[in-house]
């Protein structure tokens, strides 16, 4: 009989199965009196009983998660020898045996001191994705810093962002406020324009995720003021903590199969093995410690007494590319959605951004070079070394080219490299005449 089924399985109510494990496990956790060989007993027979209990528990007409779980413990309790699909501190979740190593990978967000073998991982996310697939939904992994929100140490406040002490939200009513003073982290937070929208909307297409590399809680406070109702995420914040990997976030902590998640992270260098399931986004940038973090010396946003578009900023954007990515995967035959892969829909939809443009760099320094023509092919676009015909834009720096006066004189379009960037951020090719090339005095 195996805890952890089928109730890890449905998305839905994976957050119902933490608070049964709350319930029913952790008093026999065997971290509770270590020293005691007698106590250590008690608890292995008390996980017993408990398994007793819930093998007595009689699947109630039109049940959900609890139903999942209960059907998946008789099924599991039908297995004469115990596989060991996980542990619980250092004890079978099946047999309630006590194990020796740590082999699988370790699920502490879920539940403290749960692990999980290779091979129970494996099934749970098929099983999850079959669950997940007939509601039509895929799976979408949150970063918080500078793509949700953006948060400073009050001390790093400048003189001229003082002004915010006194425009702060109340911490009684979250959901109608963006800027929030933590006074018990010494931190002052600042959601991004139009995220309440965008994870209500994204709710409705994805199971979502936080993944953070800050501690775990500070994950946790801000997801409070993200999801104040425990609507959208719940037990489902990663930490850093909770990485299998120093400096780096990965997939292997998630309950849900790679073909089927994307990721929306403003840091790309942090998803080394998941590249094509990343969606770039461009970084928020509201106070100045946080422009100074990346070599800014430009006015952060709060200083500029500004902030981004609501109805047009990044997250506006970037929810119209997960709709049409959401709307590729499902627009077709329902027979073979296990087979598909949202890689391939993205990258699909990535390469139309630029599609039919023939691009020539003139005078791009060594080390962007590679990297803008990368984002350029990428996008759809076709990127040339020589002057031709066929060229539609010349990307550089310096009106006074070779390059650049032939693209005046040919009636080309003339653009700043940023032109790419722009487009690579918001999925669309963005507008030409907002970036000109100014000539240098």
């Amino acid at each position: 009989m195996s805890v952890v089924t089928d109730s890890l399985v449905h998305s839905s109510s994976s957050d119902d199965f933490v608070a049964f494990l709350d319930a029913e496990l952790n008093a026999s956790s065997p971290n509770s009196s270590p020293d005691n060989e007698a106590e250590n007993e008690d608890e292995l027979e008390s996980v017993r009983i408990k398994r007793q209990k819930f093998e007595s528990i009689e699947e109630t007409e039109g049940s959900t998660s609890e139903g999942i779980i209960i059907r998946n413990l008789e099924a599991s309790a039908e297995v004469d020898v115990c596989t060991h699909p996980g542990s619980f501190g250092n004890m079978c979740i099946r047999c309630g045996q006590k194990l020796d190593g740590e082999a699988g990978v370790t699920f502490g967000y879920i539940h403290k001191g749960l692990r999980l073998h290779d091979e129970e991982i494996s099934r749970l996310r098929n099983a999850d994705m079959k669950s997940l697939l007939c509601r039509k939904k895929l799976y979408l992994v949150l970063d918080l810093d500078h793509t949700l929100l953006n948060s400073t140490h009050l001390a790093h406040l400048s003189s001229e962002e003082s002004y915010l002490f006194n425009q702060t939200d109340s911490l009684a009513d979250v959901s109608k406020g963006s800027l929030f003073k933590l006074e018990h982290m010494h931190m002052m937070t600042k959601l991004r324009p139009f995220v309440r929208p965008f994870l209500k909307e994204a709710s409705e297409m994805f199971e979502m995720y936080i993944y953070t590399m800050g501690d775990r809680p500070y994950a946790l406070e801000m997801a409070k003021l993200l999801d104040p109702q425990g609507e959208y995420f719940n037990s489902k914040v990663i930490s850093r903590d909770d990485g299998t990997q120093k400096h780096q976030k990965g997939l292997d902590v998630v309950l849900g199969q790679e073909s089927a998640v994307l990721i929306l992270d403003d840091t790309e260098h942090a998803w080394t093995k998941h590249k094509d399931n990343l969606i770039l986004m461009e970084r928020y940038h509201f106070f100045a410690s946080s422009c100074r973090q990346f070599g800014f010396s430009c006015k952060s946003l709060a200083e500029l007494k500004s902030d981004e578009n609501e109805t047009d900023g990044a997250l506006a954007k970037i929810l119209q590319v997960l709709k049409q990515v959401h709307c590729i995967y499902f627009d077709k035959d329902q027979e073979d959605l296990v087979d598909r892969d949202v890689r391939q829909v993205l990258s699909t939809v990535r390469s139309e951004v630029l599609s039919g443009c023939v691009i020539l760099f003139s005078r791009i320094c060594h080390g962007a070079l590679p990297f803008l023509q990368k984002m350029a092919e990428q996008m759809g676009a076709t990127c040339l070394t020589e002057i031709d015909s066929s060229v539609t834009h010349v990307v550089a720096t310096d009106v006074g080219t070779e390059k650049s006066r032939w693209a005046v004189k040919e009636n080309k379009i003339l653009v700043h490299p940023l032109w790419i960037e722009a487009a690579n951020y918001f999925w669309q090719k963005q507008p030409e005449e907002n970036f000109i090339i100014k000539k240098k005095l």
